[in-house]
């Protein structure tokens, strides 16, 4: 199965949870750039489950790059980045197929994908496809001269304190349950002028691909909510300069879908994971009525903390797309 998205720069991924392999095509990148192994590294390190409350599905992640000279540079044609999949347990996904996970695709999927389709670790919608991000997101910041990015987690359940996140998280743990979170990407040296008014500003196509993220439920720029409880003379940000530089950035660094020069500031919401341990009472197709459901599976209890790369990563390829259509 895959998916595409994109102009100038054409993104398709494929592959599922429980395939042999995921990965995503790029074209229309320009020649001559140099893709090797350890360019992924840091990266690939940033989204891998190390920490406890994360799942234990352990995957080399080791990209399989194809498309590029025997220097490992670009040349203009398509670019094929792949994963294999190895730690995968089918079995425990089984009895999903008429007992779907509340608050999760199996019961969409099947039905739009028809009986056949591999609900096996969440298809097409799990989070193991984020890899494929990962990896085109590296790609896209090489094409980003002069750009630098802060991603961080600033929020875990109603926790704002990131010295007490590990305590949630762990809570949430030994209660079988899970956490969402608030992840905000804050971007430096992004030029002036990219991204067109209504269908295809700046804002609009990052928050595309940020929705493309599983889990991601709210996207927001600069102040984002908050500017609807503000006056205006409160909260306009005046030019204190030549260069357009403001005194305050509520815009989030975009002014009628056109980048400003200042930093670009986006802020998403991550929802809870449904794939939770507690047993929760749902509807089972098979016997017509409502049953008790446990998941079992190897899953995350908050998915926010290794979403961080993602987010970053989806922003580069939102950039990326972004700046060679300028």
């Amino acid at each position: 199965m895959q998916n595409s998205f994109g102009n100038s720069l054409r993104y398709t991924i494929f592959g599922a949870s429980h395939s042999d392999e995921v990965g995503i095509v790029i074209d229309g990148l320009p020649s001559g750039i140099t893709l090797d192994r350890e360019l992924f590294a840091t990266d690939m390190d940033r989204r891998r489950p190390m920490l406890r409350g994360e799942t234990t599905r352990h995957e080399a992640d080791t990209p399989v790059i194809e498309g590029v000279d025997e220097c490992g540079r670009t040349t203009g044609e398509s670019v094929s980045i792949k994963f294999s999949n190895n730690n995968i347990r089918s079995k425990d996904y089984s009895h999903l197929k008429s007992h779907p996970r509340p608050s999760h695709a199996d019961y969409v999927q099947r039905h739009k994908y028809g009986e056949e389709y591999d609900l096996s670790g969440g298809g097409m919608a799990s989070g193991r496809m984020t890899v494929a991000l990962v990896a085109a997101g590296v790609v896209a910041k090489q094409l980003l001269s002069g750009v630098s990015f802060d991603t961080r987690l600033i929020q875990v359940g109603a926790e704002h304190d990131a010295s007490r996140f590990e305590e949630v998280i762990a809570n949430a743990r030994m209660a079988q349950d899970s956490v969402g979170g608030v992840i905000e990407c804050r971007v430096q040296g992004v030029p002036m002028l990219l991204g067109e008014p209504f269908f295809d500003s700046a804002e609009s196509i990052i928050s595309h691909m940020l929705f493309s993220i599983p889990g991601i439920k709210g996207v927001e720029f600069g102040d984002g909510f908050a500017s609807a409880a503000k006056y205006g003379s409160e909260r306009n940000d005046r030019y204190v300069d030549a260069a357009g530089h403001t005194a305050t950035n509520n815009e989030g660094g975009i002014n009628g879908g056109i980048t400003n020069g200042n930093d670009i500031v986006v802020r998403v919401a991550v929802k809870p994971t449904p794939s939770i341990g507690r047993e929760q009472l749902t509807f089972d197709m098979e016997y017509g009525q409502m049953r008790s459901l446990k998941i079992g599976g190897r899953h995350d209890s908050c998915i926010a903390r290794r979403a961080v790369v993602v987010v970053e990563a989806v922003v580069a390829m939102a950039l990326a797309e972004l700046s060679l259509r300028r």
